[in-house]
């Protein structure tokens, strides 16, 4: 699933984010602006603030659409999460945690630490959430 994601390089860092999962919360906007901006092209510019501040924006990412990746350790993110299931108010399902997914052959198809579930039925990327909950105007 790395091959998915796009990265944005500093000396200290690279930011990766994958599109397919974002559901564009807007954790990273409301964090950081001045990284991430997507009126902006590109859309990250990890040089605006320092590798600490970006890391903990990136932690808040709730489908795990973000990540970094240490550009001097040579080492993916390496924070863990304290076990969260958290159901929302007429959308997603959060889930945080020592996640891995298991497809209906029994092949592990991702193994994260965050991750938004559908709960509508109505995601063109299920089982990850795409926001269509707001399209179908989900109750639940």
């Amino acid at each position: 699933m790395d091959s998915e994601y796009l990265k944005y390089k500093s000396e200290e860092l690279t930011v990766k984010y994958n599109p397919k999962i974002c559901i564009h919360a807007a954790e990273c906007v409301k964090g950081l602006p001045k990284v991430f901006n997507p009126k902006k092209k590109p859309w990250v510019e990890v040089g605006n603030a320092s590798a600490d501040e970006i890391i903990e924006v990136i932690k808040k990412c709730p489908t795990g659409a973000l990540k970094y990746e240490s550009v001097k350790k040579n080492k993916d993110e390496e924070f863990e999460y304290s076990p969260e299931v958290k159901v929302t108010k007429n959308g997603p399902l959060f889930i945080k945690g020592n996640i891995s997914l298991i497809n209906s052959d029994g092949e592990e198809v991702l193994n994260e630490g965050r991750i938004a579930l559908c709960r509508c039925g109505a995601s063109e990327n299920k089982p990850f959430c795409d926001n269509s909950h707001y399209k179908v105007k989900f109750n639940g």
